[in-house]
């Protein structure tokens, strides 16, 4: 490279987008992912020492993909190119295969072939590379949003490790930001640039996990903003939230105005209003909440404000609250609401809530002893002991019922549960009436 065009690369870096230029170049830059990168992982040891077998990585838009590629390029004896599934032919293919062949041949080299959105690749493109994975011609580095499992040749998987990248969370996400507005060399530094902290806080919460659009924000913001009286360019929360296209939400996950919100949520389901319930989910999926606290706050109102009124809600509530940890943003906006707008429309009974309660409010006040019927009787001697003798087995009776006492001899005659009038909960009621009926006439 003569010094024109090294100039000319240099001019080309500083054009870059600045989600571009901040890219790592070493794998102790990388922010997040520790569960595959951090020390002492199989990754981390792999590229440390050069001896990195076929990958696919696999994970959301701007969780760091491409840049652990481009960390293993900078860090690899091995040549290193790359090529995109959605532009790239057989004929590509070909050509990389053949100087990874010649490379291989004439200089005892391997070659790292990285393909971005490797999920575009058809079947017989991916079956292509297959036999040059296999014989070890070239080491395959796949890149893919898509689940590797469904959308990558079997074959492939097979001779491929899987990495699982994940959202990056809000302290990587800061830390990212704040690289990018002080860095000098790579990032917004020359700008004498600062950010809020409100604005630090919005843009961590609302970019999703993704660094990317984090990234975008922070430059659209000190490219278009003016200079203040200071001579600096103050990223502000309105700025912020102009450039990356989010309106502000009065929402602070720590203050008054958080559980203001998550309180209207709950009331408006207990209420049975699913339009106000949606809405109060709406916000707060806007404003960035964690979508595990919502999922757990609709498990709890499914059984204290729905009980057995519905029994499924609370199957429902849980399905949704395993679905959202599994398939993430932004499709697990759609699990939620189908789980709020069940439980806010369901039948309504908190019986099960006071049966619970007033049973507690019974041990605190009772010092109580397990009637002799009920207890033990598994073990040699117990017998002798009068435990478990007189125990009336309920199946051997009609409907699997038969009169006995179960409560402590102390609170014999309490009673917690009250079934209510709504939903499946009445028939519970006419179910215990008509046992209630069998006590009082007896044909056992």
């Amino acid at each position: 490279m003569d010094l024109f065009e090294y100039a000319r690369a240099k001019n080309m870096d500083r054009e870059a987008p600045l989600a571009s230029r901040l890219r790592p170049t070493t794998l102790d830059e990388v922010v997040g992912q520790r569960h595959i990168i951090g020390k002492g992982k199989l990754l981390y040891r792999a590229i440390k020492a050069d001896k990195l077998s076929s990958v696919i990585f696999y994970g959301p838009p701007g969780t760091g993909k491409t840049t652990l590629a481009k960390v293993i390029a900078n860090t690899t004896s091995a040549e290193f190119t790359q090529i995109n599934a959605t532009v790239a032919g057989k004929k590509d293919m070909e050509a990389v295969v053949g100087q990874a062949k010649e490379t291989l041949g004439m200089y005892q080299k391997k070659t790292i072939l990285f393909v971005d959105e490797i999920h575009r690749f058809n079947k017989g493109q991916q079956d292509y590379l297959l036999p040059f994975v296999e014989d070890g011609t070239i080491i395959l580095i796949g890149a893919t949003t898509e689940n590797p499992y469904f959308e990558v040749n079997g074959a492939l998987i097979s001779r491929s490790s899987i990495f699982e990248l994940h959202p990056l969370d809000k302290e990587d996400i800061k830390t990212v930001i704040r690289r990018a507005v002080c860095d000098v060399e790579k990032g917004m530094g020359s700008y004498d640039a600062v950010i809020d902290e409100d604005a630090l806080e919005f843009l961590a919460d609302i970019s999703g996990g993704d660094a990317r659009n984090a990234l975008n924000a922070v430059e659209l913001g000190v490219l278009t903003t003016d200079r203040s009286g200071d001579g600096k360019i103050h990223i502000t929360l309105d700025i912020a939230s102009e450039c990356i296209q989010k309106r502000v939400v009065r929402y602070d996950k720590t203050g008054d105005n958080h559980y203001d919100t998550i309180s209207a949520f709950i009331k408006s389901m207990r209420g049975s209003d699913p339009d106000a319930a949606v809405y109060y989910l709406a916000k707060m999926l806007y404003a960035g909440e964690d979508i595990k606290f919502i999922a757990r706050r609709i498990m709890i109102c499914a059984s204290e404000d729905v009980g057995n009124a519905d029994p499924m809600a609370l199957t429902v509530a849980v399905s949704a609250a395993q679905a959202v940890e599994r398939i993430g943003m932004p499709e697990a906006q759609i699990i939620l609401s189908q789980a709020v707008l069940y439980v806010a429309t369901a039948p309504k009974s908190n019986s099960a809530c006071n049966a619970v309660f007033a049973a507690l409010e019974n041990v605190r006040n009772y010092k109580t002893t397990v009637p002799a019927h009920l207890q033990d009787a598994h073990y040699k001697g117990a017998g002798k002991l009068g435990h478990g003798v007189g125990y009336k087995y309920a199946h051997d009776y009609p409907d699997h019922y038969v009169e006995q006492q179960y409560l402590p001899d102390e609170i014999k005659d309490a009673s917690f549960y009250r079934p209510g009038e709504n939903g499946y909960e009445k028939k519970i009621g006419e179910w215990m009436e008509y046992l209630s009926g069998r006590k009082r006439n007896p044909t056992d």
